[in-house]
C-alpha cells in the first residue's frame, strides 16, 4: 500500500537505496555522514529510499531534503514507529522481507550501505548475494566508512569473485564515483 506524504518522485528520476541503522541520533558522527550522503545523492539528482524511521534513515532523508532530493521511506507494520517527517512518499509493507523486497527492488541505481546492526548487515549480505548469484543486475553497492572493511575482506577471502561487487569509501565526497546525473536521471 502507497501513501504519499507531500509528494512522489518523478517518473524519470532513479532511486538509491540507502540501507542503516535506527540509532544514531543528530550531532553523532554516523547521522551526519548519513545526512552527507543524502545531500550528496540528491545533488546527483538521485531519489534516495530508505527505511523510512529514525537514526540514519533520518539523516540520509533529511539531507536529500535539503539537497533538493525527493525521498522514499519503506516502513513496515510489525513495527510501531512513525517514519520520520523527511519523506515524501511511504510505502507500507506488511513484514520484515517484504520490506527488504521493496528497497531492493527500488534501488535501480544502486545502493549505500552505512554502518549498522544486523538488519543492515542482513540488507548488504542480501544485495551482495543477489548480484553475486546474477539474481538482480550489477549496480553500485557502496559502503560507507572502514566499518564494513573486515567483511569485505572476509568475503573476498572466501570468495574472490565476489570482492569486487562491494566497494568501500571513506565519505559522501567519494559518491560521486559511483553515482552521476547519467545514472541518477
Amino acid at each position: 500500500m502507497d501513501a504519499s506524504n507531500s509528494g512522489n518522485a518523478t517518473p524519470l528520476q532513479r532511486v538509491v537505496t540507502v540501507f542503516g541503522s535506527n540509532d544514531p541520533r543528530e550531532g553523532e558522527a554516523a547521522y551526519e555522514t548519513a545526512f552527507a550522503v543524502g545531500h550528496k545523492l540528491a545533488e546527483l539528482g538521485c531519489a534516495i529510499a530508505n527505511g523510512g524511521y529514525g537514526g540514519t534513515m533520518e539523516a540520509s532523508a533529511r539531507g536529500a531534503k535539503a539537497g533538493g532530493g525527493t525521498t522514499i521511506g519503506v516502513t513496515c507494520r510489525i513495527w510501531k514507529s512513525k517514519p520520520n517527517r523527511y519523506i515524501d512518499r511511504i510505502i507500507e509493507t506488511n513484514a520484515f522481507s517484504e520490506r527488504l523486497e521493496r528497497l531492493i527492488a527500488l534501488g535501480v541505481a544502486g545502493y549505500v550501505v552505512l554502518p549498522g546492526a544486523t538488519g543492515t548487515l542482513t540488507e548488504l549480505a542480501t544485495v551482495w548475494e543477489m548480484m553475486c548469484k546474477r539474481m538482480l543486475p550489477r549496480r553500485p553497492l557502496v559502503c560507507v566508512g572502514a566499518f564494513w572493511q573486515p567483511l569485505i575482506d572476509m568475503m573476498a577471502a572466501a570468495r574472490p569473485e565476489a570482492a569486487d561487487v562491494a566497494a568501500r569509501i571513506e565519505d559522501a565526497d567519494e559518491l560521486e564515483r559511483f553515482f552521476t546525473k547519467a545514472v541518477c536521471m
